[in-house]
């Protein structure tokens, strides 16, 4: 008998979903929800592209633009992070042991 067999649907975005769960995580789920539903609505808060597919509007090509390149990739956010890490070339961990180690 020939049954039909339903392969799981993978995400038509995986990288931006990745991306958008750990920004949750570390920022917080409802702060990163609220900038979604309103770049959905046509505020210039997000817009994500990948695999042809985009959501959210993006912001106006004058307007200040940053893109995510391969310093920022890979890159988990720790407890007392305040960002200053991001695009450089120490991670947040490093740095964060680096300033408890000129405490001592």
């Amino acid at each position: 008998m020939d049954m039909r067999v339903r392969k799981p649907v993978s995400h038509p975005m995986p990288e931006i979903a990745a991306f958008v769960a750990d920004i949750k995580s570390a920022f917080g789920e409802q702060e990163i929800d609220e900038a979604i539903r309103r770049g959905k609505a046509g505020e210039p808060t997000f817009f994500a592209c990948e695999n042809g597919r985009s959501v959210g509007t993006a912001s106006p090509a004058e307007a200040d633009v940053w893109r995510v390149d391969g310093a920022v990739r890979d890159r988990h956010y720790c407890d007392g992070c305040d960002g200053s890490c991001v695009g450089g070339d120490v991670s947040c961990s490093d740095r964060l042991n680096r300033i408890a180690k000129e405490k001592r």
